[in-house]
């Protein structure tokens, strides 16, 4: 279905559950690349899960316009979404064009109090791209300021009572843009969602033939896999998602991941 801001799918709001995660990157497929092993554990041990995107990824091709592509990028992200099973929204800003401003963040600031998270997933601070980076800042303002009644104080729900706990997932490829590794804290066996991961970035297949031809990269659910190997061995794994918890003023401090994941969170050693 259509939401005010883009596609959206509801799932059963039942007050039982344990909590709500949402990811809120940039583009269709950050998630399934980033989070979604993790975001498959949650479900299933009875969270909610959710999954937004700044934009439909309106750029992500050569051949379509943005209308036509960004209808077959939302449609991929819901599918992928579904499996775990979870909501998806997009938000409805433009690729490539991302910034931090007043219409963003409102819509971000709605979006958070509409799904009433007690997790929230966003991309790492330093990545090799804009997009992510200002996708970063919004969530991590977002985070904070739905909890401020009198700002936006019309967005269609209450103000939050919480400021919910906050992670970034690992910057692509593990390294800042300027090439350095930039270790998680900690990292959550995904060996037993990793399959389910890879059906769900299956769904993105427009992303892999844009990749195939803007990147010279058409091993897209391969290099997935690398991915998860290469971080899943900083904590002596198989296969692995990696995270830092924003431990800024007002954020929460307990780690809420690793108490709902018990032994699937793995800490990392410090660099030397």
């Amino acid at each position: 279905m259509t939401g005010k801001h883009g596609s959206h799918l509801e799932v059963d709001n039942d007050m039982a559950c344990p909590g709500t995660v949402l990811s809120l990157l940039a583009h269709p497929d950050d998630a399934e690349i980033l989070c979604a092993g993790t975001l498959a554990h949650l479900a299933s041990r009875g969270w909610r899960c959710h999954v937004a995107t700044f934009t439909a990824g309106d750029c992500g091709s050569a051949e379509l316009d943005q209308a036509a592509i960004s209808k077959i990028r939302r449609a991929e992200a819901l599918a992928a979404a579904t499996l775990l099973p979870g909501g998806y929204d997009c938000l409805e800003e433009k690729d490539l064009l991302l910034f931090y401003a007043l219409k963003p963040l409102r819509k971000v600031v709605s979006l958070l109090r509409r799904v009433r998270p007690t997790v929230v997933l966003a991309h790492s601070p330093a990545d090799y791209m804009a997009d992510h980076e200002m996708a970063s800042l919004l969530v991590r303002a977002g985070c904070f300021n739905a909890a401020v009644p009198n700002l936006f104080p019309r967005t269609g729900a209450p103000a939050l009572e919480h400021i919910p706990a906050l992670y970034y997932c690992d910057p692509l490829d593990g390294v800042d843009p300027m090439g350095r590794p930039v270790q998680p804290a900690m990292v959550v066996d995904i060996g037993s969602t990793l399959d389910l991961k890879e059906k769900m970035l299956a769904c993105h297949a427009s992303q892999r033939d844009w990749l195939a031809r803007q990147h010279g990269m058409d091993q897209y659910l391969v290099a997935m896999r690398d991915f998860a190997k290469s971080r899943g061995s900083l904590a002596g794994i198989p296969a692995g998602e990696g995270f830092r918890q924003h431990l800024g003023h007002g954020y929460p401090h307990i780690n809420v991941l690793a108490k709902a994941l018990g032994g699937l969170c793995h800490q990392t050693k410090p660099h030397a």
